[in-house]
């Protein structure tokens, strides 16, 4: 069977330009927004989860592991930029298939021990597939980045049947987020060609940031009456399913992934 023509065909002129037909436009809208809807609805079930388990350890442990959480949605621009700068084909099943950070949520805890404590009950949940694990914190990057970003594909439930959305999330302690800010903006302003010495110095600080994260965790077990600090061991995190990279920042901080919220 023959392809219907588009009730006002899109035409190519002499310049090599090409026109979109008003029909065509509407149709690529619509599409857009419900391809958009399902990264948007995979947040909100995230922000659902999160917000039970905070309100959970409120109730139970009278103690809250979350300081704070943003998330965002990636916006058409910056979806573009991505597509065209990884070289990815430019529809909607390609763009599916190889950039799973349209969606992001930043969780932000007191202590090193509370991200991966929040961790391992997120993805416990049987609803919770984990796509990809970056332990930053474990493994700091070169300039001294610390965070822990997961990709984690949950369900949604829409009209036409379930779905799996991949979320990226990323757990990271107030020092940690502190630094990473911190960190952002001076490699905006200086458009990545930060001087050696504000690098070293950068370094410095989360070097200190983390002697912070250390002693701060130690008084609290100490006034909680817990196990030391040193009494944690190696948090072992499941091996990454996939090689899809999170955003990052100019300095491969990830700190860019959701500057935007």
């Amino acid at each position: 069977m023959a392809t219907p023509a588009p009730l006002v065909p899109a035409t190519t002129t002499e310049e090599g330009e090409i026109t979109v037909s008003p029909t065509e436009l509407r149709e690529l809208r619509d599409e857009l927004q419900r391809f958009m809807m399902e990264y948007r609805f995979g947040l909100q079930e995230v922000e659902t989860k999160i917000g039970i388990l905070r309100d959970e350890f409120l109730l139970t442990h009278d103690y809250n592991p979350i300081e704070h959480v943003s998330s965002r949605v990636k916006s058409p621009d910056s979806l573009v930029e991505k597509v065209q700068r990884k070289g990815i084909d430019g529809d909607f099943a390609s763009i599916r298939r190889s950039i799973t950070d349209i969606a992001g949520i930043r969780i932000t805890c007191s202590f090193t021990a509370d991200v991966y404590r929040l961790f391992d009950l997120l993805t416990a949940q049987d609803d919770v597939r984990v796509i990809q694990v970056k332990d930053y914190i474990a493994d700091p990057k070169p300039n001294g980045y610390k965070s822990l970003h997961a990709i984690l594909e949950v369900p949604v439930f829409l009209s036409t049947g379930r779905i799996e959305v991949p979320v990226e999330v990323q757990f990271r302690t107030i020092a940690m987020d502190f630094w990473a800010s911190l960190e952002h903006k001076i490699y905006y302003k200086y458009a990545t060609r930060v001087p050696d010495e504000l690098l070293e110095s950068l370094k410095d600080a989360a070097d200190t940031a983390a002697e912070l994260d250390a002693r701060m965790e130690r008084l609290h077990r100490q006034i909680r009456g817990t196990a030391p600090a040193s009494a944690v061991t190696v948090h072992e995190l499941p091996a990454p399913v996939s090689s899809e990279e999170p955003d990052a920042a100019p300095t491969g901080s990830g700190d860019a992934g959701l500057s935007a919220v």
